[in-house]
């Protein structure tokens, strides 16, 4: 069980690749994250996300158990499920629009870049959950981020579309 739950935690080993584990982590979450939109849309997206959500904290949950180390760098499944959540607006956006979602590429460079700022600063309740110091809090503070940045998202589109169409 070890091995499954590694190869989740680590995203098939990509968390094993350095420097800097987790922004390795959530750029390969985008591909991943696009196949999924267009293998089987939005709904496919949600149900994935919770599955990855659910799979990670089991996945974080068994590689720590032994462990004082609560979130080393090489788990990343919270980078994928917090990255997915941040680049949930491009998706609906898209969709919305009937639009291919790399139509609204700067949505897909806007999430990575604020979901990366929010996981790397920690502010609010990013940095309550990651206090925990349990599989749930090394998933919830990414949740947290993947909002944050989804909301910072939403607020910067507003803005540029606003100044745009003026």
């Amino acid at each position: 069980m070890y091995q499954i739950a590694e190869m989740i935690a680590t995203l098939a080993r990509v968390g094993y690749l350095r420097p800097a584990p987790g922004t390795w982590g959530s750029f390969c979450a985008m591909p991943i994250l696009w196949a999924i939109h267009e293998f089987g849309g939005l709904l496919l997206v949600l149900v994935a996300l919770s599955f990855a959500f659910i799979a990670g904290v089991w996945a974080t949950q068994t590689m720590t158990r032994f462990s004082d180390d609560h979130d080393p760098s090489e788990i990343v499944i919270d980078e994928v499920v917090g990255q997915w959540i941040a680049l949930l607006p491009v998706l609906i956006a898209s969709t919305m629009m009937g639009l291919q979602s790399t139509d609204l590429w700067p949505g897909w460079i806007a999430g990575f870049v604020f979901f990366r700022l929010f996981d790397i600063w920690k502010p609010w309740l990013v940095g309550t959950f990651d206090r925990r110091g349990d599989a749930m809090g090394v998933m919830l503070d990414d949740v947290a981020a993947g909002i944050m940045a989804a909301i910072a998202f939403c607020v910067l589109a507003g803005v540029s579309h606003a100044f745009l169409l003026s």
